[in-house]
């Protein structure tokens, strides 16, 4: 299931790409959908789950200008117009992924650092974790997982506070 997702990934970061090119160059015709199946057919019957390339290409298109306004002050001295394509629609996934809750947070984070070793530049896998991480810490994305984790250590109930306390004394 994992390289599924991967290869999905794969798919939808090239989609993406494809479809950023073509609305750049003033392609009135672009649809992320239409890019999406294309990219899609040669692997569909490898992928097996395409629901989530379209999910992830889709949730990406349709959040574009919000997680470039995100993206934006994480990275201030990489301005969102001047970063790679290739860089930009990874960190839009990445981030997309964090804030969607879909995969835990490291995989997210992990995710789009693989992507970027595979198609980014030398320094890409760095930049993008530095960016994710920062995000993750920032935006509060980690603070949920945090409390989750906190509530899981405490007893469930006063009566298995008492007994461990009485334990304890003993």
């Amino acid at each position: 299931m994992a390289s599924n997702r991967h290869l999905g990934r794969i798919i939808s970061l090239q989609s993406l790409y494809e479809y950023e090119f073509r609305i750049k160059a003033g392609d009135a015709t672009a649809d992320i959908n239409t890019i999406v199946a294309k990219n899609i057919q040669p692997y569909s019957k490898a992928l097996g789950d395409t629901e989530f390339v379209y999910g992830l290409a889709k949730g990406v298109v349709d959040n574009t200008q919000k997680l470039d306004e995100e993206l934006r002050p994480l990275a201030p001295e990489w301005p969102i117009d001047t970063i790679a394509a290739i860089d930009r629609n990874v960190l839009r996934i990445g981030l997309y992924e964090l804030e969607s809750r879909n995969v835990p947070p490291k995989v997210a984070i992990n995710e789009a650092v693989e992507l970027a070793k595979a198609f980014g530049s030398d320094n890409s896998s760095r930049f993008i974790n530095g960016v994710l991480g920062t995000a993750f810490k920032e935006l509060g994305l980690g603070e949920e997982e945090e409390n989750k984790n906190d509530k899981s250590k405490e007893p469930k109930d006063a009566d298995a506070k008492v007994d461990s306390d009485e334990k304890a004394d003993a």
